[in-house]
């Protein structure tokens, strides 16, 4: 095929609008919040707006960066080896809300479970790329593939962080089913995991009584069914085209975390379902390019590498915006590009960075 000379202008481009976008959201949920708790209303809008610029600086170095330079194990197992120490290092910081998923340096913090998404990715991509349809034996193919997710998991459960270690699971089953690992594989891997997701969401006091929030939110309104129930009143308050922008009054101190987990809902709150389904059209544009970019890709690695970072995206967004309308439990996941979160928003960059370099080389 010829060479590309420049990159996937459609992907450049709804990639860059759902970072501004999601300024002028997180500005727009927040600003009221920040004044009251820091005296300045920009106070989560500069902080977004800092490692977006950080983020897009990493993009634009890394759509430069032939992808094959990754393509190496001088590059992958060090990834590996770090990622697994900085996840280790979070247990030794001090806890944040009964949780250590972050490693805090003063006034700067890093959440190594975001590192861990892309890190896993590259490693798939490189262990998979010579064993598509020979993923026969599950312990010299299968378990070797499995070995840095599982480990990933279970430092990310243990964290606690159940969103995003589903997000590891299903991006991992995703690669390796592409990678053409049979179904019963799957089928033994789902049941091995029962018992420890039965024990988690189960057994846990807390996620229990999100469990039965989900089932039955105004059973307990004002207290396990608030996150829900706020959620589905912005949504439902917005109607066809919203409040307008900065009306909301779901993120007046009665939705939940407006600016991070629930951010979408504050999007449909004021700027109605047009704005919904503005920025569902502008992740299924992103998941078209980077599938495209995939599917004419001849070159396993950069096919893998291609499918893995761009279903993280997609998870993570369906996880999102499906906790907002009330169609899964409730969850710790941001909203790609567009949640607060300087970490996620500067891996996810990134990691786009690396999908961009990958679209030069196709038709």
């Amino acid at each position: 095929m010829a060479k590309r000379v420049g990159v996937d202008k459609w992907l450049f481009g709804v990639t860059l609008l759902l970072v501004l976008f999601g300024l002028l959201m997180v500005f727009s949920a927040s600003a009221v919040m920040a004044k009251e708790r820091y005296g300045s209303p920009y106070t989560f809008v500069a902080r977004q707006a800092a490692w977006a610029i950080l983020g897009l600086i990493a993009l634009l170095v890394l759509m430069r960066v032939d992808y094959r330079k990754w393509n190496r194990p001088t590059v992958v197992f060090p990834a590996v080896g770090l990622t697994t120490l900085l996840l280790l290092a979070a247990f030794f910081m001090r806890d944040s809300h009964h949780t250590h998923r972050w490693i805090r340096f003063s006034v700067l913090s890093f959440q190594p479970s975001e590192l861990a998404k892309p890190v896993l990715v590259l490693f798939l991509a490189w262990f998979l790329q010579d064993r598509i349809g020979r993923l026969e034996d599950w312990r010299r193919d299968v378990l070797p593939a499995a070995l840095p997710s599982l480990l990933f998991i279970a430092l990310i459960l243990k964290e606690p962080d159940l969103g995003t270690a589903l997000v590891c699971a299903a991006v991992t089953a995703l690669m390796l089913y592409m990678a053409g690992a049979k179904i019963r594989y799957f089928f033994f891997a789902f049941l091995a995991a029962s018992p420890v997701l039965y024990y988690m969401l189960f057994h846990v006091a807390w996620r229990r009584a999100r469990m039965i929030a989900f089932l039955n939110p105004q059973a307990d309104p004002k207290r396990t069914g608030f996150h829900i129930l706020q959620s589905l009143i912005a949504v439902g308050t917005g109607g066809i085209r919203g409040l307008g922008l900065m009306e909301g009054r779901q993120k007046l101190f009665y939705l939940p975390e407006p600016h991070t987990d629930f951010i979408f809902a504050n999007i449909a709150e004021e700027l109605g379902l047009i704005g919904a389904l503005f920025v569902v059209g502008m992740f299924v544009v992103l998941g078209y390019r980077g599938l495209r970019a995939a599917i004419l890709s001849t070159d396993p690695f950069a096919r893998f590498l291609a499918v893995g970072i761009t279903t993280t995206v997609l998870i993570q967004a369906f996880f999102n915006i499906s906790v907002v309308l009330a169609l899964v439990p409730t969850k710790g996941i941001a909203l790609p590009f567009i949640s607060a979160g300087g970490t996620s928003l500067f891996f996810m960059l990134a990691s786009i960075g690396v999908l961009l370099n990958i679209t030069r080389e196709i038709d």
